[in-house]
C-alpha cells in the first residue's frame, strides 16, 4: 500500500505529539526521581519530592492520557479517519 502525502503528514504530526508526550513521561518520572533530595527543599503540602512521587506523577500520567485521547479524536476528524462515536 503506497502512502499518499495526507497519511504522511498525519504520522509525522502524530509521531511529533507522541515525542512531546513521551518526553513529558520521562521527565516526571526519571529526572524528577533523580532530583528527589534536592526536590524535597522545596515545600508545598509537605517535602515536593515526597508529593510527586507518591502523587503528583500519577496526576501527570492521567493528564497525558487524557490530552492524548483528546488530541488524537480532533486530528483523527480532521483527517477523516475517525471512527465514529461509541453507545
Amino acid at each position: 500500500m503506497q502512502l499518499t502525502e495526507k497519511h504522511k503528514e498525519y504520522w509525522s504530526v502524530n509521531l511529533r505529539m507522541t515525542s512531546i508526550l513521551l518526553a513529558i513521561w520521562f521527565v516526571a518520572t526519571f529526572v524528577m526521581g533523580w532530583y528527589a533530595r534536592e526536590l524535597n527543599e522545596i515545600v508545598i503540602l509537605g517535602p515536593l519530592g515526597f508529593y510527586m512521587s507518591a502523587q503528583g506523577s500519577l496526576i501527570i500520567y492521567v493528564l497525558i492520557i487524557w490530552f492524548y485521547q483528546r488530541y488524537m479524536n480532533n486530528l483523527d476528524k480532521q483527517y477523516g479517519v475517525h471512527e465514529g462515536e461509541l453507545d
